[in-house]
């Protein structure tokens, strides 16, 4: 009868294991979704160049860098968050960064998005690379407080 017992209490333990995980999960779906909302929209705006969109997805201490190649060497750029509104906005041409993929991860107010990406302007491949997002959720919702990328012409097939 003890055993019996025994395999009842550990069949529950695992039960509510697994409940729990269950519930984590689903309570990080809705975040997850907002984030990739936030970052279809960011994209969507840079084509269209709305920048009242572009400016809100940004939190007001938000940076932007990109890793540049020199000699086989890393290098960091960066660009200021009113620069890169200003490009966008006064740019004649569509500018056009097609999302590959969108991987989120969240842990409470935190999240990460991995967005690989092909760029066009005006219709015309222009280079490829990997965006990699860090956003914080605000009273305002998910913004994007840090933005570091990749880019290259070759291998982007």
């Amino acid at each position: 009868m003890n055993s019996k017992r025994l395999f009842t209490k550990g069949i529950l333990v695992i039960w509510l294991y697994i409940m729990g995980a269950t519930q984590s999960i689903s309570q990080e779906v809705p975040d997850e979704a907002a984030v990739k909302s936030l970052l279809a929209s960011f994209f969507s705006a840079m084509k269209s160049k709305d920048v009242d969109v572009l400016k809100r997805s940004f939190h007001g201490d938000a940076v932007m860098h990109t890793t540049l190649a020199d000699g086989g060497v890393g290098k960091l750029g960066n660009t200021a968050v009113a620069d890169f509104l200003t490009r966008v906005s006064s740019s004649p041409a569509v500018l056009d960064e097609q999302l590959l993929g969108i991987d989120v991860q969240v842990d409470g107010n935190m999240a990460h998005a991995w967005t690989p990406y092909r760029f066009y302007v005006d219709g015309t491949f222009s280079h490829c690379g990997t965006n990699s997002f860090q956003l914080i959720k605000t009273g305002e919702g998910w913004q994007i407080v840090h933005i570091i990328d990749t880019r290259r012409k070759e291998g982007c097939d």
